[in-house]
């Protein structure tokens, strides 16, 4: 997902050379663990969506689009919008990732360019624990949102653990690189908060995962 979604545009030019798109195949990995994880992932994402039937989505720093393309399926004719920093990779994955019901756009950074309520849900997996201002990356979100939030982060400290386990960023003490955010289920519960009121909140090994209802 975007490593730098959301940021204002002095925060972005101090932190251009960050990549855009996962650090980690984690979709397309053969990896029997990693499957068997993400299984779990995208079960879990799926009753939390099919939970809040949206009848629109904007999913916020879509990286590839491997998540938005699947939501516009089953969506079917209902809008289903994908948004990330300009990005040449990325921009040749959406190329690839049609359907008449979805639209994929290069925003620049800074506050989401759309009217408020403008979609029923939005979306934002695995995103905002690289932004350095999730707060207010958030609010955005909830301004954009008419109904609905959907949220996942990585569960710490299980997930640098899980890393230093596997032998991965040791010298980063198993902090995947673009993540400065690390929030425990609890603490992430609470940051959200702020922004609607948390109507399920699941934890998937090793992610917290929250269906967020606005007001």
């Amino acid at each position: 997902m975007s490593r730098i979604l959301g940021l204002p545009p002095s925060a972005h030019s101090r932190l251009a050379a960050v990549p855009t798109g996962n650090t980690y195949d984690k979709y397309g990995s053969s990896n029997p663990v990693v499957r068997r994880l993400m299984s779990g992932f995208e079960g879990t994402l799926e009753r939390l969506f099919r939970q809040a039937a949206p009848r629109s989505v904007l999913d916020v720093g879509c990286g590839e689009g491997v998540l938005t393309y699947k939501w516009a399926e089953w969506l079917g004719e209902k809008p289903v919008v994908g948004v990330d920093l300009a990005d040449p990779k990325l921009e040749a994955e959406w190329r690839t990732r049609r359907r008449e019901n979805l639209e994929f756009r290069a925003i620049a950074p800074g506050e989401l360019p759309f009217p408020d309520d403008s979609f029923d849900m939005v979306g934002a997996i695995e995103v905002l624990e690289h932004v350095p201002e999730p707060d207010r990356t958030l609010a955005d979100m909830a301004r954009v949102a008419a109904r609905h939030l959907l949220v996942s982060v990585p569960r710490e400290p299980i997930w640098r653990v899980l890393n230093v386990g596997r032998g991965a960023y040791l010298r980063d003490l198993g902090n995947t690189p673009g993540h400065i955010n690390h929030w425990s289920k609890r603490a992430f519960v609470a940051t959200v908060a702020r922004h609607g009121e948390v109507i399920e909140a699941r934890s998937p090994f090793p992610w917290t995962m929250l269906l967020v209802k606005v007001s």
